[in-house]
């Protein structure tokens, strides 16, 4: 099937890292955010016995459609959409967002001085074709003193990310090793987004149209 081509798609999240990164990489977007009647944290529920690869993969897939549906409800014109979630895994116990800073500490502690997997999801959705590929990457932390955590969580950094820590943030300072893709770990993967875009024909640095 040919390709539609683009020069705008739309991006259905509020992560600033992934709006940081699309701009990096010459993608022009409009934010398509979820409104005040939709449920979007019910959509990260996960499942009992779920591992964290089928986990992000499905989270992933509804938020794109109901991304698609916001789109249509809206009258939006027409252009592909893009969605993604990460999520942090020691072994198959998934570690999302902290629900307080108590939660942030215990978090983070179990993550000191081990290696832990992180899986991004992301989602392209282009005329009648969709598709969702998933980063995986693995990030080693060095021993942290309670000391240590209790102070990075005081920043407020760990709130709202998935296994309290963000890897462009302080916690950059702790982390001794990363296999994988830097990007994915920031929340959106430059390779598997790239793909994505070129089979819609969208627009990107480097690559043209």
């Amino acid at each position: 099937m040919a390709r539609q081509g683009c020069d705008r798609i739309y991006l259905a999240s509020q992560s600033p890292r992934r709006q940081e990164l699309l701009r990096s990489w010459g993608v022009a977007f409009d934010l398509l955010l979820a409104d005040g009647n939709e449920d979007a944290e019910a959509l990260e529920v996960a499942r009992p016995n779920e591992s964290p690869r089928v986990y992000v993969r499905r989270v992933t897939q509804l938020k794109l459609e109901a991304a698609m549906r916001r789109r249509l409800s809206r009258g939006l014109v027409e252009a592909p959409v893009l969605c993604a979630d990460t999520t942090v895994a020691l072994g198959r116990d998934i570690l999302g967002k902290p629900q307080s800073k108590r939660h942030a500490s215990e978090m983070l502690a179990r993550l000191s001085g081990c290696s832990h997997d992180v899986y991004t999801a992301v989602a392209l959705a282009w005329g009648h074709e969709s598709e969702v590929l998933v980063s995986h990457s693995k990030v080693t932390f060095a021993p942290l003193s309670a000391r240590q955590i209790n102070a990075y969580v005081a920043t407020g950094e760990p709130m709202g990310k998935a296994g309290a820590y963000g890897i462009q943030g302080l916690a950059s300072l702790w982390i001794s090793q990363i296999k994988g893709s830097y990007s994915g770990i920031m929340g959106l993967p430059a390779y598997e987004t790239a793909l994505l875009l070129d089979r819609a024909g969208c627009r990107m640095a480097l690559r043209g149209k």
